[in-house]
């Protein structure tokens, strides 16, 4: 039987200033898409967690009992994007995830997040409430910048970071890119537009093979307004101060970077960093291959452990 989960009081409605559904109806679709992809999810225990910027919401799943892994969604994604990951990882390490605070999902903004350093302060605070002294983060595009963002301002409890596809950190967003982001959000977007732009982001994905991941996407980016400014590129200097181990995957088909001038910045510049260019992976790499992520960054782990 899938575990269950309490429904915040989320915003609802136009004229916020914080991330917000723009009705009650598109909130009840939006759950209804939610629901479907927890229930997909292995057995969990889910923790709403005050923060200064509003609750997070978590979901913790039981695994081995070593330094645990917090997995960072994407854009208008939410926890149950990782429903093909969630079981490779936990053959290693108990495994935590969040809904991105300001993004589509059970996570409540209560105050406006201003710039990079709100960011991390709201993740590392969640970090603090679930009562967790270090913790390896795994994020996938923007959760890839959230864990690169949280390591250079609030590294204290990072362990260490593995990003899958991070946008805005090894290279900056194409124009077209963009302009096919922007286009999924529009509230009058025909729904086979939105989906075709999903699909483009996505490296070509067959949609259908990914439900109820597309769908949740695609209603995250229908039903929900986002309030957040638009995150700032990553610099080079702060990739070179880090000092927290990373891994970091990137996709050779990408349509968020140019894939190996994102891998050359990223050699170049991350004095702990262990960089891979997967050629036949997309943008949506961590549901083309979970089980060889897993593999991979499960030994990165115990590196990063053993060092410390």
């Amino acid at each position: 039987m899938p575990s269950e989960f309490a429904v915040p009081a989320v915003n609802i409605g136009a004229d916020r200033e914080v991330g917000h559904f723009r009705s009650a109806a598109a909130f009840e679709r939006f759950l209804a898409v939610y629901r479907a992809g927890m229930a997909q999810l292995p057995p969990f225990t889910s923790h709403d967690v005050a923060t200064t910027f509003g609750t997070v919401r978590a979901y913790r799943f039981g695994g081995p009992d070593r330094t645990p892994v917090l997995l960072l969604p994407g854009r208008n994604a939410s926890a149950p994007m990782y429903a093909a990951n969630l079981s490779p990882l936990l053959a290693h390490r108990t495994v935590y995830a969040v809904d991105l605070l300001g993004e589509a999902g059970l996570s409540v903004q209560r105050r406006r997040l201003t710039g990079a350093e709100d960011h991390a302060q709201w993740l590392d605070e969640a970090v603090s409430g679930l009562g967790l002294d270090r913790v390896h983060l795994l994020g996938v595009s923007i959760g890839g910048w959230t864990a690169t963002n949280t390591a250079v301002h609030r590294p204290g409890r990072i362990a260490s970071a593995t990003l899958l596809d991070a946008v805005l950190t090894f290279d900056r967003l194409p124009i077209r890119t963009i302009v096919a982001s922007a286009a999924m959000v529009l509230p009058r977007m025909p729904e086979a537009l939105r989906r075709r732009a999903l699909r483009w982001i996505s490296g070509g994905a067959d949609l259908e093979e990914s439900e109820p991941v597309a769908s949740l996407i695609a209603a995250g980016a229908r039903d929900f307004v986002l309030r957040t400014p638009m995150p700032r590129q990553i610099s080079d200097d702060q990739l070179r101060g880090l000092a927290v181990p990373v891994l970091a995957f990137i996709a050779g088909r990408s349509v968020m970077l140019d894939a190996r001038r994102a891998a050359a910045n990223a050699r170049k510049l991350l004095p702990l960093g262990q960089i891979e260019l997967w050629p036949q992976a997309s943008h949506a790499v961590n549901g083309e291959y979970p089980d060889e992520i897993a593999a991979r960054a499960a030994l990165f782990w115990n590196e990063a452990d053993a060092r410390r």
